[in-house]
């Protein structure tokens, strides 16, 4: 199943928005050009721009703000992930060499300051305190997901809700962000705009539920990581807390200490481990209530293409495979 067909009914805005991207991507800075053009040319779903670009449409916008809506959140995405990877000491994303990899460290965190800088930038232009009070919100939740996430790093006994929470605060805030403030533009009441921050938020749930199942070989050829990455990074994630609940002591010591270890060496135990549990079963359940929940939200909102390729990526956001 491949996402880019859902993104057909807002194909004109998606180009818009690619074309806004490039453009305040622009820097008098030669490195970040270079680092920036590097991160477009890695492509990746375009999944959170795409999603506010929906949102605005099935909430019965018809301007073009969404436009720079759709980019300050990939903008803010993107400096996510450049921050991600220098914390995570990452050297692969979408299958290629990541930025620091290539550039090191400290050109790709500055990168990054940049980007949330520059989606900044674009945020006043939207004239709108509403806008810049939602985003500030989201952003300093994912910097505190991002440290809560730090916290937990190498722990074999975080539960599952605290798993969850992480989830809640680093992915899927920024979900509910988008989804609400495009139906702030559309001049949605009160209760749309919550409707439609609920669809985005369980939908980021669901969606990073599956990303952590991928990264115990769910996934097909095309996921663009390292199988295991997780388990190295000591990232205690759903499938693995779900199977040491399952198994014996015995069999569970050992996975307890590779994921303190970070020790990717141990990944077959860790494999054969969640392969012997309803690990991976209950994983996709849980996802699946959460993309159930998010179609759920859009109960409040009139039939239109916009709004079924909305329950359209919720089906997406757990079938994936990549």
């Amino acid at each position: 199943m491949s996402i880019q067909p859902l993104f057909e009914p807002v194909e004109d805005d998606m180009r818009a928005v690619d074309a806004l991207i490039r453009q305040r991507l622009n820097s008098d800075v030669v490195l970040i050009n270079t680092l920036g053009e590097y991160i477009i040319a890695s492509g990746g779903k375009r999944l959170r721009p795409a999603l506010v670009l929906l949102a605005a449409r099935a909430s019965g916008y018809t301007g073009d703000q969404h436009h720079l809506l759709a980019t300050i959140i990939e903008f803010i995405h993107t400096a996510t992930l450049l921050h991600d990877d220098v914390v995570d000491e990452s050297t692969l994303r979408r299958g290629r060499d990541t930025a620091n990899t290539l550039w090191g460290n400290d050109a790709s965190v500055l990168t990054g300051d940049f980007l949330y800088s520059r989606a900044f930038q674009m945020m006043v232009e939207l004239d709108s305190f509403q806008i810049m009070r939602v985003l500030a919100d989201a952003t300093n939740r994912i910097a505190e997901g991002e440290v809560m996430q730090l916290m937990h790093s190498h722990d074999p006994d975080l539960a599952e809700k605290d798993y969850l929470e992480v989830v809640d605060r680093k992915t899927a805030s920024l979900f509910a962000a988008g989804c609400r403030l495009a139906a702030e533009l559309a001049g949605c009441d009160a209760a749309r705009c919550d409707a439609m921050a609920t669809y985005g938020r369980h939908l980021g749930v669901a969606f990073q539920v599956i990303d952590d199942s991928l990264d115990y070989g769910r996934g097909d050829g095309d996921y663009g990581k390292n199988v295991g990455d997780d388990l190295a990074e000591g990232k205690a994630t759903l499938p693995l807390i779900r199977a040491l609940s399952q198994v014996e002591t015995a069999v569970g010591e050992p996975i307890r200490r590779a994921l303190r270890d970070g020790d990717r060496d141990a990944l077959d135990d860790v494999l054969k481990a969640i392969e012997s549990t309803d690990a991976m079963e209950y994983t996709c359940r849980r996802a699946e209530g959460e993309a159930d929940k998010a179609v759920a939200a859009l109960d409040v909102f009139d039939e239109s293409p916009f709004k079924a390729t909305l329950v359209s990526l919720a089906e997406f956001s757990v079938q994936r495979r990549y």
